[in-house]
């Protein structure tokens, strides 16, 4: 099973979506419960996401395959020992997971591997993976541009990216096929585009309004295909054999349940006018700037 679970609602109210709030450690545990048995064996969390790892640590995790992120490493002047600050941060992240091996580790700041102390940072992952506490290494990237000078440098295990209908820059820019070609996992998120994607019409916030054509002819697609919005993203991204993993935020049960019936079945071309360039509206870390 290519889904996975993005654990940032159990320890965050996260998403523009998001009508739950954050997941109580029972919502949580009965969640991940019914994901085992539809086949969904692996977790995407992050040390940044909250209390997540502790959430999941009181759930019991130690039969799924979990992802986590190591925040930024603070600068020389905070952190004289890099490799002692990424081991001590790694061993509190598997203390708080109840678990003794993270599946994989990225790098939720990788820009830092290519700053002073990048391959000191480099090799600490690199003395994870040789010491079992860490099986696969890689970084968590907001646009595939970002690997055009990291891979020069380092070879990753994991590579996890957005990518969703109205942004495939993934795909565009060779990315995809080129990390592949490499044996290296591709996992991808914000496949709703932040919840943005499953949206109805009239919930669109104005703040979008410059995109109204696009969404007009999102909306038109949908009801032409007789296909819901989850339906069209998830098989959307499902259907690429380079994608190893497909991550999922999920605030509730039901949604658990929507996704995975959702999720079956092949999705009709789309229309061009989907593949998005504009930042603006694909960069969720904009949004805050619109007006």
């Amino acid at each position: 099973m290519k889904l996975a679970i993005g654990t940032a609602q159990f320890g965050l109210p996260y998403g523009i979506a998001n009508k739950s709030g954050q997941l109580s450690v029972s919502e949580g545990s009965l969640l991940l419960d019914v994901a085992k048995s539809f086949g969904i064996n692996t977790l995407d969390t992050a040390i940044a996401y909250g209390v997540s790892e502790q959430r999941l640590g009181k759930i019991g995790v130690a039969n799924w395959r979990i992802i986590s992120k190591l925040p930024p490493v603070p600068d020389a002047k905070n952190c004289p020992n890099i490799k002692k600050w990424i081991f001590e941060e790694i061993n509190q992240s598997l203390n708080r997971l109840k678990v003794d091996l993270l599946y994989g580790l990225l790098l939720h700041t990788p820009q830092q591997l290519l700053e002073d102390g990048g391959d000191e940072i480099y090799s600490a992952l690199q003395q994870l993976k040789a010491d079992g506490l860490v099986h696969k290494i890689g970084v968590s990237i907001y646009e595939p541009s970002e690997l055009d000078a990291l891979y020069e440098r380092y070879k990753f295990d994991i590579v996890q990216s957005p990518f969703n209908i109205f942004d495939r820059r993934l795909l565009s820019s060779g990315w995809l096929s080129k990390l592949h070609k490499h044996n290296v996992e591709v996992h991808v998120r914000s496949i709703f585009l932040q919840g943005l994607l499953l949206m109805k019409k009239e919930e669109i916030p104005s703040k979008f309004n410059r995109w109204s054509s696009v969404f007009d002819s999102w909306f038109k697609f949908l009801d032409e295909q007789h296909l819901s919005s989850l339906e069209a993203c998830l098989k959307y991204t499902l259907s690429f054999s380079e994608i190893s993993n497909v991550i999922v935020g999920l605030d509730n049960l039901t949604q658990l349940h929507e996704v995975v019936e959702s999720s079956q079945g092949l999705i009709p071309l789309l229309p061009n006018d989907f593949q998005l360039t504009d930042t603006d509206l694909i960069n969720p870390a904009s949004w805050s700037k619109l007006n």
